[in-house]
């Protein structure tokens, strides 16, 4: 075993690498560079990078966790689930493709997960049967990788490409025959309104099984 080498040091110098590399270039043996030791140092405390995205994702999601711990329960189940889900994608947003190392992976952190507890507790005693607040919570989940996942795919392309995404080039290339499209994209808006509006449909969408 490497001296000084432990599992919080690797997901720290982990997640230095994926903000200034991205996912692609976060291997075993780059990370082994960085650490100034050989890749088969690392193995006595990650076995394969899918264990390291497990170590990642659980440092990230005892963060989110923490956080939520600091805010006081909202008035009813809705406020307390969007504050999950804001809180879970400034986390997301705080590493460069923050979202994509969350998923498939699984916690290796007992703590972690019986944080769920809590959760599952306020949204049965709103009314939700286990099955349905386990559904909610999925899904409210899903939604923020889902969206920060885009957020900053487009952001990274938009730095390294400004005219990507021109509205201008976007119509002249559609043509005629797709107006409600052309008019659809320059409705687009990005960042919290986004992200506030399409989280209140999948709200409302929890609120109307409940009903």
């Amino acid at each position: 075993m490497a001296k000084g080498i432990t599992r919080e040091r690797i997901v720290a110098a982990a997640l230095e690498l994926l903000d200034e590399k991205g996912m692609d270039a976060l291997t075993v043996r780059a990370l082994a560079s960085r650490l100034q030791v050989k890749a088969p140092a690392l193995y006595w405390h990650v076995r394969d990078k899918q264990e390291l995205l497990d170590e990642m994702s659980t440092f990230v999601m005892r963060r989110v966790t923490d956080a939520l711990s600091a805010i006081a329960s909202g008035a009813d189940w809705r406020d307390d689930v969007a504050a999950y889900a804001r809180v879970l994608r400034a986390e997301y947003l705080r590493h460069r493709d923050g979202a994509r190392i969350f998923s498939g992976t699984r916690f290796s952190d007992p703590e972690v997960v019986r944080a769920k507890e809590s959760w599952l507790a306020r949204l049965t005693a709103a009314g939700f049967a286990l099955a349905e607040a386990d559904d909610a919570l999925d899904l409210v989940t899903a939604y923020v990788v889902g969206f920060v996942i885009e957020e900053q795919e487009r952001s990274q392309s938009a730095d390294v490409d400004p005219a990507r995404y021109s509205l201008a080039e976007r119509d002249e290339w559609l043509g005629e025959g797709a107006e409600l499209v052309k008019a659809a994209g320059h409705l687009r808006d990005d960042g919290d309104s986004r992200f506030e509006r399409q989280l209140g449909v999948v709200l409302d969408g929890l609120a109307a099984r409940l009903r």
